[in-house]
């Protein structure tokens, strides 16, 4: 595995995974990062998602606070980060994180690579089938990938974050009038085919309740790694 980038949590010993927000934001995808401290997040036109570097220590949620601003809101990954009162958890859910351990990857004939003029077909799409957080510029994080017919998008899978040396593949969503033709997978597998071409391997979240996904996920090379909570979380006001 090429590993270009190396992370602040890198240097630390802990496997970039581990942390994927802070390992993607103080490497590869560090030109998206705003920082308070030993605290990270996206640009939040980028994506909602907030870290905490291995090294912070009480002061960490007053460096949330002075980050996000009064009343902002972020997502939060790490099951062991409990915000403290003041701060609002909007919704917990439990997740799954996994790692590519053999996905068949090759390119498409039938897929297009997604630009800024599709974003608001891309948003749309999203909203009917609800796949995860997507922002305007969630499209610059890496590679998405779309398949069209009719002209129409109907299905589209992409790059979100990036750990030094991993690539999750995220956005996977399908039309509903066009679910059962196999197009997520085929846009999975030419995703993974770009990851693969810059020496990196893929891995992905998904909801643990979502046992259906993550099936066809473990069918096609994926393994858990671990488990997490996803949470959106309002900072005071």
């Amino acid at each position: 595995m090429s590993v270009a980038v190396q992370s602040e949590s890198a240097r630390t010993g802990g496997h970039p995974l581990d942390n994927p927000v802070w390992s993607a934001l103080t490497g590869p995808h560090a030109r998206f990062a705003q920082r308070v401290g030993e605290v990270i997040r996206y640009d939040p036109g980028v994506s909602v998602f907030l870290g905490v570097g291995p090294d912070a220590e009480d002061e960490r949620w007053a460096q949330v606070a002075e980050l996000v601003g009064p009343g902002g809101i972020f997502s939060i990954t790490e099951p062991t980060l409990t915000p403290p009162p003041g701060f609002t958890v909007l919704r917990e859910f439990p997740g799954v994180q996994l790692v590519d351990e053999g996905m068949r990857a090759e390119p498409d004939p039938e897929a297009v690579v997604l630009g800024p003029a599709d974003v608001p077909e891309m948003l749309d799409l999203v909203e009917r089938t609800e796949p995860g957080p997507f922002r305007p510029r969630t499209i610059e994080m890496g590679t998405y990938l779309g398949i069209r017919r009719g002209g129409a998008l109907v299905a589209m899978a992409g790059e979100r974050m990036r750990p030094p040396g991993w690539t999750e593949i995220s956005a996977v969503c399908t039309d509903p009038g066009q679910r059962g033709q196999g197009l997520a997978t085929r846009l999975m597998r030419a995703v993974a085919a770009g990851i693969r071409e810059r020496g990196e391997t893929p891995f992905l979240h998904a909801a643990a309740t979502n046992t259906n996904a993550i099936r066809l996920y473990e069918a096609l090379g994926f393994r858990l790694r671990r488990r997490l909570s996803f949470r959106p979380v309002k900072a005071p006001e």
